[in-house]
């Protein structure tokens, strides 16, 4: 019967750890079930560079020592394979716990995984070990759009990316030539924050309306990456939660909590409908027509056009 993977590797990992000397790979062989078992040498060796790398990849740290007979041996001291002390606070634990989950659905989902491991293994709990077995809710960052690898990517080398955006009130995307600086993640939407090369302006571009392949280019930036990016400010603002006025709106009765947790003021229209006194910024209109026929605008008549008009776009689409 073939013997589990799992067992194969802490053979291994036992054997490299309890050496006194480097073992070749006829030794190694010779000393593990698995090994013995393998059909032809060209088996055995694939399976045993396998092995290696994926004990490397969890962090043991084998050492490749060549012999006077030039012969290869390998093995694992205990002094290199011991763990630092990881003092972290639980507001750091949480922090690490919760970004893992963003690369669930990435490139970086082993990396991740392996890296909570070690944790673990030093004794560390972490944010989402506290939710294992409990009825809680379990916080989650979703990072399902298929751009976000590509810019978290370009991100980090600082490339520069092209790619084609359909603003909300545009019924046709626009190629834009970005140098991406930072993604955030704001009321459950990510959001890239960068300069735009042609409007030569900081801009904010929500992942999900970009449409078709993020595109790397070369060379370097051409702005100054600024310490401080202000994404969530400019999402809050555009979504009309730093507010310059405020507005008169109809809400249907029982609908619309959002809109009610922002309200200055409620009172009873009468038919199923109550009056909300709301805090009017730039972008409340994409906003409320996400509501659609749950809320109707009573004033300012700006705002009431821009809804309309957002409303007729749709249904045209």
């Amino acid at each position: 019967m073939a013997i589990a993977k799992a067992e194969r590797l802490m053979n291994l990992a036992l054997c490299l750890l309890g050496t006194r000397r480097p073992l070749s790979k006829r030794e190694l062989r010779a000393s593990i079930e698995a090994y013995i078992e393998a059909a032809t040498d060209e088996a055995f060796n694939r399976m045993f560079e396998r092995d290696k790398d994926d004990l490397r990849e969890l962090g043991l740290v084998i050492e490749t020592v060549e012999g006077f007979d030039g012969d290869i041996g390998y093995r694992a001291h205990r002094d290199s394979n011991r763990l630092p002390p990881v003092a972290l606070d639980a507001s750091e634990a949480a922090a690490l716990g919760l970004a893992a989950k963003v690369w669930q659905q990435a490139r970086l989902a082993g990396a991740a995984s392996g890296a909570l491991q070690k944790l673990r293994a030093a004794g560390m709990p972490l944010a989402e070990d506290a939710y294992t077995g409990q009825s809680a809710l379990e916080p989650r960052i979703p990072a399902q759009e298929p751009a976000f690898e590509p810019l978290m990517l370009a991100c980090r080398d600082r490339r520069p990316v092209v790619f084609d955006y359909r603003k909300a009130t545009a019924a046709r995307p626009g190629t834009r030539h970005v140098e991406p600086w930072t993604l955030e993640c704001c009321r459950g939407h990510w959001y890239l924050a960068g300069w735009d090369r042609d409007r030569g302006a900081e801009r904010v571009f929500r992942l999900s309306r970009i449409t078709g392949r993020v595109k790397s280019r070369a060379g370097a930036f051409t702005a100054a990456v600024p310490d401080h990016v202000t994404v969530r400010e400019t999402v809050e603002r555009w979504a009309g939660e730093v507010a310059t006025s405020t507005a008169r709106i109809r809400l249907r009765t029982g609908a619309g909590y959002p809109l009610r947790a922002r309200a200055l003021s409620v009172r009873e229209a009468g038919e199923g409908w109550d009056e909300l006194e709301i805090p009017y910024g730039h972008g409340l209109d994409a906003w409320l027509v996400e509501f659609g026929p749950d809320v109707v605008v009573l004033e300012p008549a700006e705002l009431r056009t821009d809804v309309v008009e957002r409303l007729r776009a749709v249904a045209k689409g």
